[in-house]
C-alpha cells in the first residue's frame, strides 16, 4: 500500500506556510501521496475549543509573533509578520485549490503559491484576478479553475472536507494525518518524518 498523508490546513495560516515546502520535500522523499485538504477553521474552532486570532488574549497574540520570528529564522523561510491582506476570506481560494485537486492538477504547488502570496508577496487571496494570476504562474489554467471554484460542487467539497476534519479530531492548522495518527503543527514535521521512515 502506498503511503498517504491527509493534509488539513487553511491558506491563511502562517504556520502552514512555514512548513509547506519542508512538508512537500519530506513526502516526496518518502514516496508519500498527499491528499490536499483546505478546510474551514471558522467551523472547526467553535467545536474544538479554538479561537480566531482577534479573540485571543493579548499575551497569546504577542507570543505568536515571537514564535513566528523564531520559526521563520529556523526554517529559513521569508515571512512578513504583518501582511497587508491578513486576515482575508479564503473560501474562494480554497475552492480553486479543490478544483485543481479534483481535476488531477498540482493542488499542493498551487496551495503553497497562494500562501506565499499572502505571507511574502502582499497579495489578497480574496481577489479573483489575483487567484487567476497565481494559478497561471503555477502553469495552470487560472480562469478555468476559478470558474470551477464558483460552482456548487467545489463549495460542497469544502464543506464535506471540513466535516471530515471535525470528525477526525482536527483542531488546528496544519494537521497531517498519517497511518491513523495526527501530527498537529509544522513543528511536528520531524515526528511525521520519523513515522514515515518507520512504517
Amino acid at each position: 500500500m502506498p503511503k498517504r498523508i491527509d493534509y488539513y490546513f487553511t491558506l491563511i495560516s502562517p504556520w502552514t506556510y512555514l512548513g509547506s515546502a519542508r512538508f512537500e520535500d519530506m513526502a516526496r522523499r518518502h514516496g508519500a501521496e498527499i491528499r490536499v485538504l483546505p478546510v474551514d477553521y471558522g467551523r472547526i474552532f467553535p467545536v474544538s475549543g479554538g479561537l480566531p486570532l482577534a479573540k485571543r488574549a493579548k499575551q497569546r497574540r504577542d507570543y505568536r509573533l515571537v514564535e513566528l520570528a523564531r520559526w521563520r529564522a529556523y526554517r529559513a523561510v521569508p515571512l512578513n509578520m504583518h501582511p497587508a491582506h491578513f486576515p482575508t476570506d479564503v473560501r474562494l481560494a480554497s475552492g480553486v485549490v479543490i478544483a485543481a485537486r479534483s481535476s488531477g492538477q498540482d493542488a499542493l504547488k498551487l496551495a503553497h503559491a497562494m500562501m506565499r502570496a499572502v505571507w511574502v508577496e502582499e497579495r489578497d487571496l480574496a481577489d479573483r484576478a489575483t487567484l487567476v494570476d497565481i494559478a497561471k504562474a503555477c502553469g495552470l489554467d487560472g480562469a478555468s479553475l476559478l470558474a470551477a471554484a464558483e460552482r456548487p460542487e467545489a463549495d460542497a467539497a469544502f464543506e464535506a472536507d471540513t466535516t471530515e476534519a471535525i470528525e477526525r479530531g482536527v483542531f488546528g492548522a496544519p494537521a497531517y494525518l498519517y497511518d491513523g495518527e495526527m501530527f498537529w503543527g509544522q513543528d511536528r514535521l520531524e515526528f511525521l518524518d520519523q513515522a514515515l521512515a518507520a512504517r
